[in-house]
C-alpha cells in the first residue's frame, strides 16, 4: 500500500507541470485570438471620420475632389437622365439615372397620400448626412423627387447572392460577415445619438423589411437608405416610440419599441399592485373606475412618468364622479 501511495503521489507531482502548460497554452491562445479579432474586425476603411464629409448642403461622391452644392429643381430636371426602374416601395419608386456620366438613384413619390412620409424621409436625409447614411445629391419638393448616390450592389436583401458570386469570394468570410453586423450596429448607434436626438428605425418588423432599408456599398460597408419611418424619442415629455399608425407586435419589431412597450406595462402593473393594496381603504366606485382607467391606459403608446399615470387616474376618477374619501 505504501508503495502504491508513493507512486500515486509521484504521478501527481509529475502532472502539475502538464496542467500549468495547458493553462499557459490556453492563455497564449486567447492572446492570439484577441490579436486576430483586432486585426480582422477593426479594418482601416471604417474610420470614425467620413472622408467624403462636406458642409451642410453640399455633397461629394466617388472620385469627386471637391464638394458640390445639392442639385436644385432646375438641375434635376435638366441634368439628370432617368434610365430604368430598379425598386419600389410604399412611399417611393427608385430609378437608375445618370448625372454627368455618373450613375445615380432618383426617387419619385408613389402617391400624394404618402407625401408626408416622403418629405419626412427627405428631412432626415438632409439632417443626418454622415458615413452611416446614403449620400444626398439633391432634391425637389415641387416635383417630389430625391437624388442619392447609387450603390450597384443594392440592398442587404441581395447580400447572399452577392457574396456567392465568384468575384466576391475573397470577402465571403466570417470576418467580413461579422464586420457587416458591426456596421449595422454602428448605424443604429448613430441614429440613437444623432444630431436630432434619439431616432428609432421602425421599418424592421420582419427580416426582409429590415434588410431592404440598408444598402451595401462597393467597399462592403452598410449605409441606411430609407429614413421615412424614423420617429424621434422625446425623453423630456415621456413620449416614447410607437412604430406605425397601430402598435406593431411580434418578435422582430424595433427593439426600442419592444423595450418601452414592456416598460409601460411594468409601470401599469406597479399602479395595479398599489391600487389593490388600498382596496379596503377606498370606495368601491373609485376602485372600479381606476380598474377601467388602467385597462384603457394599457393599450396606449405613451409611457409617461409614474406621476403622470397617477394624475390620469385621478382625473378620470373625478370625471366619473368619484372623489377620494380621505
Amino acid at each position: 500500500l505504501g508503495k502504491q501511495f508513493g507512486i500515486r503521489k509521484g504521478l501527481t507531482h509529475r502532472e502539475v507541470p502538464r496542467v500549468v502548460g495547458l493553462l499557459l497554452a490556453m492563455a497564449l491562445m486567447n492572446v492570439v485570438l484577441y490579436l486576430c479579432f483586432d486585426r480582422f474586425f477593426i479594418s482601416p476603411q471604417h474610420s470614425t471620420k467620413d472622408p467624403r464629409s462636406c458642409p451642410y448642403g453640399y455633397f461629394k461622391m466617388g472620385q469627386m475632389k471637391n464638394c458640390s452644392p445639392w442639385l436644385s429643381c432646375e438641375e434635376l430636371r435638366t441634368e439628370v437622365r432617368q434610365l430604368k426602374r430598379i425598386g419600389e416601395g410604399a412611399v417611393k419608386r427608385v430609378f437608375l439615372s445618370e448625372w454627368k456620366e455618373r450613375k445615380v438613384a432618383l426617387s419619385r413619390l408613389t402617391s400624394l397620400e404618402m407625401r408626408d412620409d416622403f418629405l419626412y424621409g427627405l428631412q432626415m436625409l438632409k439632417s443626418l448626412q454622415s458615413k452611416h447614411i446614403v449620400t444626398l445629391l439633391g432634391y425637389c419638393e415641387e416635383d417630389n423627387t430625391i437624388l442619392t448616390e447609387y450603390h450597384p450592389l443594392g440592398s442587404l436583401s441581395n447580400l447572399e447572392e452577392t457574396l456567392n458570386l465568384s468575384k466576391y469570394q475573397n470577402v465571403n468570410t466570417w470576418q467580413h460577415r461579422l464586420q457587416l453586423a458591426m456596421d449595422y450596429v454602428g448605424v443604429i448607434n448613430y441614429l440613437h445619438h444623432s444630431p436630432l436626438g434619439t431616432l428609432v428605425m421602425c421599418d424592421s418588423n420582419d427580416l426582409p423589411k429590415t434588410l431592404s432599408q440598408y444598402l451595401l456599398t462597393s467597399n462592403f460597408s452598410i449605409v441606411a437608405n430609407d429614413l421615412d419611418a424614423l420617429p424621434l424619442v422625446n425623453h423630456s415629455s415621456g413620449t416614447f416610440v410607437k412604430c406605425g399608425h397601430r402598435e406593431l407586435h411580434g418578435d422582430f419589431i424595433a427593439p426600442e419599441q419592444f423595450f418601452f412597450f414592456y416598460m409601460k406595462k411594468t409601470v401599469i402593473l406597479q399602479i395595479m399592485v398599489s391600487l389593490y393594496s388600498l382596496k379596503n381603504d377606498i370606495e368601491e366606485k373609485m376602485f372600479i373606475a381606476a380598474q377601467f382607467t388602467i385597462s384603457k391606459l394599457w393599450n396606449q403608446p405613451r409611457c409617461p412618468s409614474l406621476d403622470e399615470w397617477i394624475k390620469k387616474l385621478w382625473y378620470i376618477c373625478i370625471y366619473n364622479g368619484v372623489l377620494l374619501s380621505h
